[in-house]
């Protein structure tokens, strides 16, 4: 068991920090504000490797290991949860999937401007009627031979607005199932594809989510993504490495409250001393540290676990349940530790409590990942 990181880790880790520190914390109280999308700091993430991390060299990625993913995902997560579900979007679901699982013209075509951030990606799989039941997909593929005519409504999605190509989960084959549903790649040029109302959302505010809408949308079949009734699996199985990006983004924000909290603690002062030195106050920070810990640890072993090709469907449940637990606790209190001034936007952690939320719903909610993690357990 070794729980040293490499030269190289560590210097992804640093590069992310100085990133965030320097690119995205200045304006991201005004982005949140004003519901502003980060697309000029995006480009620069994806200039910087950040936005194809894991995909290999030769279709223009970094190469790197899932370990330094999530220390990355951590480290912009501390200052603008916008930015990095962008981050997790295009790694852990769009780009991670096309390589995984698409044709070698497939990731000719879009991988490569994927893992450089050139053009972003979405994943189109939530519906209003649809969101952990993910079986009931009212969006159709009808097979048309050499095409699918595709209709039918996504909600929520990241990237919805920005996004040049989409994955698209659709139903095919209705009295099949969930083994009539494929996967589909989408580009925004496509006729009949719609881009609907930008949401207006608590938290993660400047993130891109949007509603779309399919109307008689041609796809040709070569952008399928594997077999004929492919697309549950390819879904859940890509949702599996993504809830280790959500898991890393509940973990920075978490980190990101506890970090401001500690050196308010140690500026403030009430009866005649820094609030640090007040057991109330010195205990919630006690907590807080414990618990982003474990969260962490949490995060990188299920890193590690893909990293090593194991099964690592548990682990990122875990990590994702509890990190995203972690960052709700974390923020609330570190909110309670700036007292009044908590409540206001310059001091960053109102904003932190709000983008916490999100991280308990998307890419599986926590009762999703309690049923995944029950079914494990249970084998």
């Amino acid at each position: 068991m070794d729980f040293q990181l490499t030269e190289e880790q560590l210097a992804v880790q640093a590069a992310a920090r100085d990133f965030a520190q320097n690119e995205l914390l200045p304006g991201v109280i005004e982005r949140d504000t004003h519901e502003k999308f980060p697309a000029e700091q995006i480009k620069k993430m994806g200039e910087l490797g950040f936005m194809g991390m894991m995909v290999d060299p030769k279709y223009n990625g970094g190469g790197m290991d899932t370990i330094s993913y999530v220390l990355a995902m951590e480290e912009i997560s501390k200052i603008d949860s916008s930015a990095s579900v962008a981050m997790s979007v295009n790694n852990s679901l769009v780009c991670w999937g096309l390589e995984k699982y698409g044709t070698e013209e497939q990731k000719e075509k879009y991988l490569k401007r994927l893992a450089t951030g050139e053009i972003l990606g979405a994943f189109c799989l939530s519906e209003p009627e649809a969101g952990s039941d993910a079986t009931s997909q009212r969006t159709t593929a009808e097979d048309k031979g050499d095409y699918y005519l595709v209709n039918g409504t996504k909600n929520w999605i990241t990237n919805g607005n920005s996004a040049s190509v989409y994955l698209v989960i659709a139903q095919t084959d209705k009295e099949k199932g969930h083994k009539g549903i494929n996967a589909l790649i989408v580009e925004r040029e496509t006729e009949g594809f719609v881009v609907g109302k930008k949401e207006e959302k608590l938290g993660i505010r400047g993130s891109d989510t949007h509603s779309l809408m399919f109307q008689d949308m041609k796809v040709p079949k070569e952008n399928r993504i594997g077999e004929d009734g492919f697309g549950f699996n390819f879904a859940m199985s890509t949702l599996n490495g993504g809830r280790i990006g959500i898991a890393a983004q509940a973990l920075g924000i978490a980190s990101g409250a506890y970090e401001l909290a500690l050196k308010y603690s140690k500026e403030r002062k009430a009866f005649g001393k820094e609030i640090s030195q007040h057991q109330a106050i010195a205990f919630k920070l006690a907590d807080m540290a414990t618990q982003i810990e474990t969260a962490r640890l949490l995060c990188l072993k299920a890193a590690w676990l893909k990293d090593q090709k194991q099964d690592f469907s548990q682990a990122s449940a875990m990590a994702k349940l509890y990190a995203s637990q972690v960052a709700m606790d974390t923020t609330v209190e570190a909110v309670q530790v700036h007292g009044g001034y908590g409540f206001v936007k310059e001091y960053h952690v109102e904003r932190l409590m709000r983008d916490a939320k999100i991280t308990q719903i998307y890419e599986g909610t926590s009762e999703i990942q309690k049923i995944v993690i029950s079914r494990n357990i249970l084998k």
